[in-house]
């Protein structure tokens, strides 16, 4: 029987069941089965991993509940500016985009990039220009306007740091209830092609065009058929100076690590020591599928061709 498999994440941190209610709960939950069965159609019907990985995205970039698209924070003017990657793992072909505030769902406009600019990564005002020539839809601020975000933003703009996805702390580091908003899928299809794809809002009041590790093909996202597919979720700073997803990869193909042994060593045994907290979701050339998290919590959810679905959001 031909095999396909797909993981989804929609962000990492502390999670706990003290910090959600009920209703909370099932609004997630609900949200995370949705973007997981429509990817999961994709599949089903033989269509590509990195069709898949769209369209599971797109699916949590029209969600408000996560960071991403529709539901991305607000930056320190009082913007919004997204970002998002796509690989596929059979040709290693990649697109990217930062910076933009306009258009519906950044990862097909990553996907445009890789397919029709000739280019891997597009930044600002000017990849809007290229998706509006994609004739990609595009939106109004009012559109990403979430005034639960908004309230975010309004706890945080006059402080000098920085606020992460969901947190409710009022201070600056948001160390009681940080939760880092990316979202992201990874899947391998039934002709054993393996992609992956990552979207975020950033970091609320972020300032100085600050770019994380979502955008940055090695570092938040990256897929071969020879290895794996990876999507990061986490502080994004400490994924880009880790290279999490290529090095991950790097593992499988030089030492001949398993999936999840390699996913242990970084996620757990290089990130934790120097600060990085987050997480990711994985998928091997076999189908294997990993879900690992140094955090208290992750949003995430996968599913198989045998019908084996989890959806799961604390430790």
């Amino acid at each position: 029987m031909q095999k396909f498999s797909l993981a989804i994440h929609g962000g990492a941190g502390t999670i706990t069941p003290a910090s959600m209610t009920p209703e909370k709960f099932e609004r997630y939950t609900s949200a995370l089965r949705d973007a997981l069965h429509t990817g999961t159609a994709v599949l089903e019907k033989g269509g590509s991993a990195l069709d898949a990985v769209e369209a599971a995205v797109r699916s949590l970039e029209d969600c408000p509940l996560f960071n991403a698209g529709r539901g991305a924070v607000f930056t320190h003017d009082g913007t919004h500016e997204m970002d998002a990657s796509i690989m596929d793992g059979k040709n290693l072909e990649a697109g990217a985009v930062t910076g933009i505030n306009h258009v519906k769902n950044p990862v097909s406009l990553a996907r445009a990039i890789m397919e029709k600019s000739g280019h891997v990564f597009l930044a600002g005002h000017q990849a809007e220009e290229f998706a509006q020539k994609m004739n990609l839809p595009m939106e109004s601020a009012e559109y990403f306007h979430d005034e639960f975000r908004y309230q975010q933003f309004l706890a945080v703009r006059d402080e000098e740091g920085y606020q992460l996805d969901h947190t409710e702390a009022k201070n600056s580091d948001a160390t009681e209830d940080k939760k880092f908003g990316t979202v992201g899928a990874v899947a391998m299809d039934m002709h054993g092609n393996l992609a992956a794809a990552t979207s975020t809002g950033g970091m609320t009041n972020k300032r100085w065009g600050r770019v994380g590790d979502s955008p940055m093909i090695g570092a938040g996202t990256y897929a071969n058929n020879k290895t794996c597919a990876i999507s990061c979720t986490g502080h994004g700073e400490f994924f880009i100076r880790a290279v999490v997803a290529y090095d991950i990869s790097c593992l499988m193909e030089y030492k001949g690590l398993s999936l999840e042994e390699a996913c242990r060593v970084v996620v757990h045994d290089k990130l934790v020591p120097f600060g990085g907290e987050g997480g990711l979701v994985a998928v091997d050339a076999h189908g294997n599928v990993c879900l690992p998290f140094n955090s208290e919590g992750m949003y995430r959810a996968f599913r198989k061709t045998d019908g084996t679905e989890k959806i799961e959001i604390y430790k």
